[in-house]
């Protein structure tokens, strides 16, 4: 059963939407927890538009389960991951002008400056995780670069136009799991993933967690964040 990691950055969102102090995404991490997440994803983006150093200092000093910071690899953001010391790190693309994460990070082109990113981590004892696009070359240079694990991008699938494109990028995530796991690879996925397609996801066993945002906290909207995730749990564990 895949396990769940919560995505905990829209309730800053909602937060900086009005530059306030409310809601707390700290106070979220508390709600995640009772509910039965296993990890919380919180994602410090190098312009701060959601969650901010606050933020992850404070969630690190009250979690009880696994932080999972998700980050660039801009130098300012790996040193305040080094200080830090989450659990695990999730290494993404960014841009500015992007609305969220758009693809995958391209590791056989950064690879030289991965290997000495990782090397950092690894000292520190930090899981790395590269969120990268379901293909093979990028899974080859994620061994090379030495991560721990690789997070399959499922925003192709999610966002596919009708059923057979869906079933075109299903298969390109079995066969990307099945080729990470046989080399030794922890396998994880997310981006884009609804109540309403998770379950196909959910069904590869070989993929040990899903990291879920949006839907998560836009469904929390109505019925309560702890309800929400427990909604979720039910989906992707049963």
């Amino acid at each position: 059963m895949s396990k769940l990691g919560v995505n905990i950055d829209h309730v800053a969102t909602i937060r900086q939407a009005r530059m306030t102090f409310e809601p707390d995404p700290v106070k979220a991490v508390h709600l995640c927890e009772i509910a039965g997440a296993d990890s919380i994803v919180s994602h410090l983006r190098e312009d701060r538009r959601h969650i901010n150093d606050r933020d992850v200092k404070l969630i690190k000093e009250i979690i009880n389960i696994r932080l999972n910071l998700e980050m660039s690899i801009a130098p300012e953001i790996v040193d305040i991951a080094l200080k830090l010391v989450p659990d695990q790190v999730s290494l993404v693309p960014e841009k500015r002008e992007e609305v969220t994460t758009e693809g995958g990070l391209d590791v056989v082109l950064k690879r030289n400056e991965l290997k000495e990113i990782i090397r950092r981590f690894k000292d520190k004892g930090i899981v790395v995780n590269l969120f990268i696009d379901p293909e093979i070359s990028q899974i080859d240079a994620s061994l090379e670069v030495g991560s721990d694990a690789i997070e399959l991008h499922t925003g192709s699938y999610a966002n596919a136009a009708d059923q057979s494109a869906v079933e075109d990028e299903f298969k390109k995530i079995v066969t990307a799991t099945d080729y990470a796991k046989k080399h030794g690879l922890i396998v994880h996925a997310g981006h884009g993933l609804t109540y309403f397609n998770v379950k196909k996801i959910a069904g590869i066993k070989e993929i040990e967690e899903l990291n879920i945002g949006h839907t998560i906290i836009s469904r929390a909207v109505f019925v309560g964040l702890e309800r929400a995730v427990k909604d979720m749990i039910n989906l992707i564990k049963t």
